[in-house]
């Protein structure tokens, strides 16, 4: 799986972690910054993912900032993007499972590296479920 990464100033710090998580898991992952820790708008590049996620296919994005509230809202603006804001394993599995989420977003400030690793892993290792929720998810965009 390819997955796209971007943050804002307040989530740069984790990304190179979560980038090297991905890596280890076998992603391929295209960091579309920012590349220094100076005060950027979160918009600007929660838009830059999610255009590149929807062009690609078989792609999934990971948005981080300081609460992960930022980057979820401004995604979730993008027809086809279904942006989950997880706090934890169980949110974004379910995430995955039932909502077919492709757009992981979490705040820096929130969550610590070892539950980024988890969230992570049950990100990767978890497919959409379909069924009952195939119908649900086809009622998001109207």
């Amino acid at each position: 799986m390819k997955f796209f990464i971007a943050t804002d100033h307040a989530g740069i710090a984790i990304k190179p972690d979560v980038i090297t998580m991905l890596q280890h898991l076998g992603h391929d992952v295209i960091d579309l910054g920012p590349f220094n820790d100076e005060r950027v708008d979160y918009p600007d590049f929660a838009h830059r993912l999610c255009i590149e996620v929807l062009k690609h296919e078989e792609t999934q994005g990971i948005l981080i900032c300081g609460s992960g509230i930022g980057m979820s809202l401004a995604a979730n603006k993008h027809i086809g993007i279904r942006a989950a804001l997880c706090h934890d394993a169980y949110t974004a599995q379910m995430a995955r499972a039932h909502n077919d989420a492709n757009v992981l977003c979490f705040g820096q400030r929130i969550v610590g590296l070892g539950v980024i690793e988890s969230m992570i892993d049950a990100w990767c290792n978890t497919s959409f479920e379909g069924g009952r929720h195939a119908q649900r998810v086809s009622k998001i965009e109207l």
